[in-house]
């Protein structure tokens, strides 16, 4: 299983009604992009840390590593606003080279500083929706919402196949390492391309292979899948028009 998907399964909150949370995650993804504040990305991520570690019972240490992944993308992006190449020093940061100046304004660092809180903030709402609701309840929450039936087929069958996929590569990757396929560096560029090749037709093979058993189980167009059903909670929803309040009220007022 992708580790994503274990935590989901292990989390305090996956019996917390889904379409809860994902109203929850939408409305506050949203009011963090449409604010550009950083009062407001600062106060979203530290919500969703507290929802997601605290009272989800997500490991801290891989709730870390999960925001690690985004944030080096984000330092690597934002590095272009930051730094400038001019013949005029700016008031940040001004390093010569000849009649050049590898250099940076204050509002470029701030700009930068607004985006990656603003975008990291944004990932923490998702982080939250994936690591606290397994993918069946999203999917069913989506159909109440009367989200179009064959966008959440497709993304089912993707999500199933995502794990047939990991596994062959697993079995391919393992059978090369017996073979000493991955000896030298060399060898494993070899190795990894023929991976790759080899998987691409698998997956051609083995997707038709689940189609036939799909037909045979008498597949219709709608894959049905029982979910726990679980009442929405006058608490919770109180809680959550309270949180977007906030953040409605540090936008206005910040």
């Amino acid at each position: 299983m992708i580790l994503i998907d274990k935590l989901s399964y292990r989390s305090k909150l996956r019996y917390v009604n889904a379409s809860e949370k994902l109203m929850y995650a939408v409305l506050t993804l949203i009011l963090c992009i449409l604010s550009h504040s950083v009062r407001v990305a600062a106060l979203v991520f530290v919500i969703n840390g507290i929802l997601t570690v605290g009272k989800g019972g997500i490991p801290l240490s891989r709730y870390v590593k999960l925001l690690m992944i985004p944030l080096a993308f984000l330092i690597v992006g934002t590095a272009a606003i930051v730094v400038n190449v001019s013949k005029v020093p700016l008031d940040a940061f001004a390093f010569r080279l000849g009649e050049w100046y590898i250099t940076g304004s204050m509002a470029g660092i701030y700009r930068a500083l607004e985006l990656c809180a603003t975008a990291l903030s944004a990932v923490t709402c998702l982080y939250f929706l994936s690591l606290n609701t397994v993918m069946t309840d999203i999917l069913d929450a989506l159909r109440k919402l009367h989200f179009p039936s064959l966008l959440i087929e497709l993304m089912l069958l993707i999500y199933r196949f995502i794990f047939v996929l990991f596994q062959t590569a697993s079995a391919i990757t393992v059978s090369q390492q017996a073979r000493l396929g991955n000896r030298d560096f060399k060898t494993r560029i070899r190795s990894f391309g023929a991976m790759g090749s080899e998987l691409f037709i698998l997956a051609l093979k083995r997707s038709n292979v689940l189609y036939d058993a799909m037909e045979s189980r008498c597949y219709d167009g709608n894959i049905r899948v029982l979910t726990r059903m679980q009442p929405p909670r006058a608490g919770e929803i109180a809680a959550i028009a309270a949180i977007e309040l906030i953040l409605v009220l540090v936008w206005i007022c910040g």
